[in-house]
């Protein structure tokens, strides 16, 4: 697992590396340290993105006044912990108790394009916003992805109410753009966050000594959400790893003790994490791979790694879940292939391929960014995609060294659709004896054609005196030469 995003670009796939958290917390205050839960000890920052789905965060109105005029202690401790590994918030939604964070490293952000957020109230009739969904959306090289955090209504006999609320809100959050304007236009959704369903049928003494012996799957064909996955059509592509972990609720508080209150809460996977992939049917991996995996016909494919509970986490009656995720596209949609050094202007070619079902624009252009670059018109200079080798000219050029890359915007789908990896960009003038004459150093320097690295220079017309030598040309002469 250990890559990072851009190394595989050029192989005509991006790998992303996803860390998906969803945890009810209880209006608890974060703990001291999240490092396992962000698998910091593990991974050590080689994880793309941290997509943080959060339950129950204290809603107080005290508390929210505070939140509103400074950050509200969970985005605090996961910015606090993240940083320090290169991550940057792209985006967060809260509402009420709902908290919803993504975060990315930064060499990633110039590509994750149209972020925005949506919210849905369900509590109350729709007037309350503690139940109910928070998402974000992005696209990631022309695909889009969207991530949607739920808290679904409470109890065993609320099932079909879930399913409601659920259907509710994807009918109701509805994006700005030409494309994926729902969230299951997206090409691949990950649902995650207290969805609250139960398990069915069983007393409390059988679902304990099931988790006791660990038969979990016993306990997986009364869970009400699997049984519920093949007949709801609201549900139809989402996939979930096996529940290999023991059920997330309901526990006391500072223990991993399930429910030993008046109330006796029966054990249950609250907590998911879940995937879709958008139209073409899922291909899981052959029997004795580690992991599942789906994809598209696309190229697009969603393989899991982990899904786990972490019960050294006591601040709350939930135990947190995880999941890490490798998001592969067929990608990029635009294919450009460039020398690894331009030395000279002769060298400032590029060449592109397209994808057949790229939907092309006469306004499309390849423009050369600096390593680093803050977004797609921070360009040194860019070429119009007329034809599909395209030449950069002395005036799009940088004026000095440095590594470089291309990249293809696209004006349908307003996003940088393909890069080329990093080069560097070497570039000598060219000065003809006929029209100048150069000084470097203290010393002339002639000949029928001169290629030579110059440091500063400063134009100077010619006096009188020296139109006889050049014809009234401009010379050209080093700042620092007196």
């Amino acid at each position: 697992l250990e890559h990072f995003w851009n190394c595989l670009w050029y192989s005509g796939r991006t790998v992303t590396l996803l860390h998906v958290i969803t945890w009810n917390v209880g209006s608890a205050t974060p703990p001291d340290d999240i490092t396992s839960l962000l698998g910091l000890n593990v991974g050590d920052g080689n994880t793309d993105m941290y997509i943080i789905g959060l339950q129950e965060v204290n809603s107080m109105i005290n508390k929210r006044l505070k939140d509103v005029l400074f950050t509200d202690q969970w985005s605090e401790v996961c910015m606090e912990r993240l940083s320090p590994f290169g991550y940057v918030l792209v985006a967060s939604q809260r509402m009420q108790g709902l908290l919803l964070l993504v975060f990315a490293k930064y060499f990633h952000l110039p590509f994750l394009r149209g972020v925005q957020t949506e919210t849905t109230r369900t509590g109350l009739g729709g007037y309350w916003g503690n139940k109910g969904g928070v998402s974000a959306r992005m696209s990631a090289f022309g695909h889009t992805i969207c991530f949607l955090n739920c808290h679904l209504p409470a109890h065993m006999e609320n099932s079909g109410q879930r399913m409601e609320d659920f259907e509710s809100i994807l009918q109701q959050q509805q994006f700005e753009g030409q494309t994926a304007t729902g969230v299951l236009d997206h090409d691949v959704v990950f649902w995650f966050g207290d969805l609250n369903f139960r398990i069915d049928d069983l007393d409390m003494q059988v679902v304990k000594s099931a988790i006791d012996n660990n038969k979990f799957p016993m306990l997986w064909e009364k869970d009400q959400l699997n049984m519920v996955k093949d007949s709801e059509t609201v549900l139809e592509g989402f996939q979930e790893g096996p529940l290999k972990f023991p059920p997330t609720y309901k526990f006391d508080v500072g223990t991993d003790t399930y429910d030993t209150s008046g109330k006796k809460r029966k054990p249950a996977w609250t907590d998911r994490i879940l995937w879709r992939l958008r139209a073409t049917a899922a291909a899981a991996l052959s029997a004795g791979k580690r992991g599942s995996m789906s994809g598209l016909t696309s190229g697009t494919k969603v393989a899991q790694h982990y899904y786990r509970s972490h019960m050294e986490y006591t601040v709350s009656d939930h135990k947190p879940v995880s999941s890490i995720f490798t998001l592969q596209l067929d990608v990029p949609l635009v294919t450009i292939t460039v020398e690894d050094e331009w030395n000279s202007i002769a060298d400032a070619i590029a060449k592109y391929r397209l994808l057949p079902n790229y939907p092309r624009s006469s306004w499309d252009w390849i423009g050369l960014y600096k390593v680093g670059f803050k977004h797609h018109k921070d360009y040194v200079g860019y070429v119009w995609a007329k034809q599909e080798e395209v030449t950069f000219t002395e005036e799009e050029l940088p004026k000095g060294s440095g590594d470089f890359i291309l990249g293809y915007y696209s004006n349908n789908m307003s996003t940088i659709v393909g890069v080329t990896e990093p080069f560097q960009v070497i570039l000598a003038l060219w000065l003809e004896q006929s029209n100048a004459f150069a000084l470097r150093g203290g010393h002339y320097i002639f000949g029928m054609m001169v290629m030579t690295y110059l440091t500063q220079i400063v134009c100077f017309s010619c006096e009188d005196d020296h139109r006889k030598h050049s014809g009234g040309k401009k010379h050209f002469i080093p700042k620092h030469s007196t």
